[in-house]
């Protein structure tokens, strides 16, 4: 089966929906939709600034326990984030912000010292290896970047995608990752990153250049938290992706929420971060390569696309955002495609909820994808499959409700898996 990449276009037709009772009408669903937004982005912010405080802790006092605070509060943070992306593809705000906090994969060299397997030089990206936290200098298509003070808009202004190179990734949880814990040099072995704590010490600094390595992950984080508080106002009454998404109007709406759902589901999460890694055997494929922690994002991917269709959100707190679902708005067109659309999720739950357990008690996700384990690869394959199922579902539910022009991003690795090794 085949999923044509594209994105949401033009007007859409919503002939169904004019016969959803009250409990669920379109304007509800959305309404709700945008509080489970604005829920999952304040979270995240609430996480990402505990992990501000952990990393301030750190820094102050650099001891191997106060580093793993400090990664554990990194790993908080990912869980809210992860499900705030079915939020994506449907909804433009959202995507054109995405890639300030979530880009992947990085080239790591551009931002810290990195073994010498990493080599030296990319053709593909001249700052492969420019070590910024050694270097308070550095070149960009011939003009000269002075990097002396790390600062936030240096980060974000002069070194993101630098040189239009999407693999310069200088900030996001993806740098801050890289910094907490170092390369992950273990291949498909046991092991994540093992950056000594001393790397942040300044007074018995390992590593080399530390006070320059504070200074970017503090700077870093500041922006983590600065790019998360816009996107959490963009999603209050009167933000601009709620204007967004009521400027659409009610058919544009419930488009964008399936958009995203199937989206995510096919092209990011089953092709992209999935299938491609799984073909190639590839650690560097993995979403949180360096902290080994990919079967939470994957799994946090899936209960947020649940989240969306069931339209209950938990919040870190344990309290429950809830109201009227597409799940509701579905059922009332056709009982038989909601219930089996709430049947497929659940089952990619199940699936997901089954790697997490392995990666929790048996081997990382890395290790699952390498070449020659059998289980672990058919463990991987199974919850890409579930993903590929829902997402005949989900195409099921645009018909039913009489939704136009509605496309969901593809893969190669999934679409046309011969590329992949061109």
């Amino acid at each position: 089966m085949s999923f044509i990449r594209g994105v949401l276009l033009g007007s859409v037709a919503l002939g169904s929906l004019s016969t959803v009772a009250v409990a669920a009408t379109p304007s509800d669903v959305l309404t709700n939709y945008g509080d489970i937004a604005q829920a999952a982005f304040e979270d995240s912010l609430t996480t990402a600034k505990a992990l501000q405080g952990a990393i301030n802790t750190l820094v102050s006092e650099p001891t191997e326990e106060n580093l793993q605070l400090a990664r554990r509060a990194w790993v908080s943070a990912r869980n809210p984030y992860q499900q705030t992306e079915v939020y994506r593809f449907g909804n433009a705000v959202v995507d054109d912000w995405e890639g300030k906090v979530n880009a992947w994969p990085l080239d790591e060299g551009l931002i810290d010292y990195v073994d010498g397997s990493y080599g030296s030089e990319s053709e593909e990206n001249p700052l492969y290896a420019a070590n910024i936290i050694a270097n308070a200098k550095v070149t960009v298509a011939g003009e000269e970047i002075d990097a002396t003070e790390i600062t936030p808009a240096l980060l974000s202004e002069k070194l993101q995608e630098a040189g239009e190179v999407e693999a310069n990734v200088a900030t996001g949880y993806h740098a801050i990752e890289f910094l907490l814990w170092g390369q992950d040099l273990n291949g498909t072995g046991k092991g994540a990153g093992n950056r000594p704590a001393t790397d942040f010490d300044t007074q018995n600094c390992t590593g080399g250049n530390c006070e320059r390595r504070v200074d970017y992950l503090q700077a870093a984080t500041k922006l983590l938290i600065t790019d998360l508080e816009e996107m959490a106002d963009a999603w209050n009454t009167g933000g601009a992706a709620r204007k967004d998404l009521a400027d659409k109007g009610e058919a544009g709406g419930i488009a964008t929420i399936l958009t995203g759902m199937g989206s995510l589901s096919y092209g990011e999460l089953a092709g992209e971060r999935m299938k491609l890694g799984l073909m190639l055997n590839d650690p560097e494929e993995e979403h949180d390569c360096f902290s080994d922690n990919t079967h939470m994002s994957h799994y946090n991917d899936v209960v947020g696309i649940n989240n969306v269709f069931q339209g209950k959100y938990t919040r870190v707190d344990g309290s429950v955002v809830e109201g009227a679902s597409l799940k509701d708005l579905l059922a009332k067109a056709d009982s038989a495609v909601s219930a089996e659309l709430e049947g497929k999720l659940n089952a990619s739950v199940g699936t997901f909820t089954a790697l997490k357990t392995r990666a929790e008690t048996t081997e990382s996700y890395d290790q699952m994808i390498g070449e020659g384990n059998t289980e672990g690869n058919a463990v991987v394959q199974a919850a890409i499959d579930s993903l590929i199922d829902q997402t005949t579902s989900i195409q099921r539910a645009v018909k039913v409700l009489k939704l136009e022009k509605v496309a969901f991003e593809g893969s190669d690795s999934l679409d046309d898996p011969s590329a992949v090794f061109e």
